[in-house]
């Protein structure tokens, strides 16, 4: 089903364009994604996509399944103003933010008020690659619909769970299940290499400035560094959770 819209001012164009604003975003359950991955990352979801959106001077692949989902072609105009990117594809869809009822999830990262979206994109990347069941993202870090996140992260939001979530409460839950977490310090810390690699566990990695709350480290199992051997003061934390995944997962 083919839609028109060729003025700015009509109230979808706009309703759109508040998307770029998390507030809305929250107020609707509904973000927008941008370019040609991102939508055909988000067909393997059709229940959760609402709408497509082309430049009248983009096409799309003619292999797309997009049965009967809408799609609207606007001006060159329109699609620029919604875009994020420099030079835009032309593509765009409305995506609904799904609601995960916690499942029988063991292996988890936990995300502790990280606020570049590049990191936190790139962590959703990474634990999608090191086959984590779930990404928890607690209270001051960046939106997990923030677009550079959803760039950054390449897909992976629907691929598995990422949500946003009480991290106090999650380790609770945890807990209960006996299933061991760990964090991220130097403080009281034993070297990733000494923990335990298994089926069952959760990472929580922190603040690129501040580290894990201080709180949340008091109720881990072990906490946990990566040895620096140049000179360089601190790794990434994108990069250090990438280390730490894929050892818990798989020991090296």
């Amino acid at each position: 089903m083919l839609k028109y819209i060729h003025s700015d001012k009509n109230p979808q164009v706009k309703q759109w364009k508040k998307l770029k604003i998390r507030k809305e975003r929250d107020k609707t359950g509904t973000f927008l994604v941008e370019g040609f991955h991102l939508v055909e990352e988000a067909l393997s979801r059709k229940d959760d996509l609402g709408e497509i959106i082309l430049s009248e001077k983009a096409e799309l692949p003619p292999g797309w399944d997009y049965g009967d989902i809408p799609v609207t072609i606007v001006t060159e105009e329109i699609s620029r103003q919604l875009a994020e990117t420099e030079t835009t594809q032309g593509v765009f869809a409305v995506c609904r933010q799904p609601d995960y009822l916690e499942q029988d999830w063991k292996t988890l990262l936990l995300i502790d008020s990280v606020q570049d979206p590049g990191n936190l994109g790139t962590m959703i990347r990474t634990a999608d690659a090191a086959g984590i069941d779930a990404v928890v993202v607690g209270k001051g870090s960046v939106d997990i619909y923030n677009p550079k996140v959803l760039r950054s992260a390449q897909g992976s939001h629907f691929h598995l769970p990422v949500l946003a979530g009480d991290l106090f409460a999650w380790m609770e839950q945890l807990a209960a299940k006996n299933i061991p977490v760990y964090g991220t310090a130097l403080e009281n810390g034993v070297s990733f290499t000494e923990a335990e690699h298994g089926t069952a566990f959760a990472l929580i990695v922190g603040n690129e400035g501040s580290g894990v709350n201080k709180n949340l480290l008091e109720q881990t199992t072990h906490n946990l560094y990566i040895p620096i051997y140049g000179k360089s003061e601190s790794l990434n934390v994108a990069v250090a959770a990438g280390i730490l995944l894929y050892f818990l997962k798989t020991g090296k």
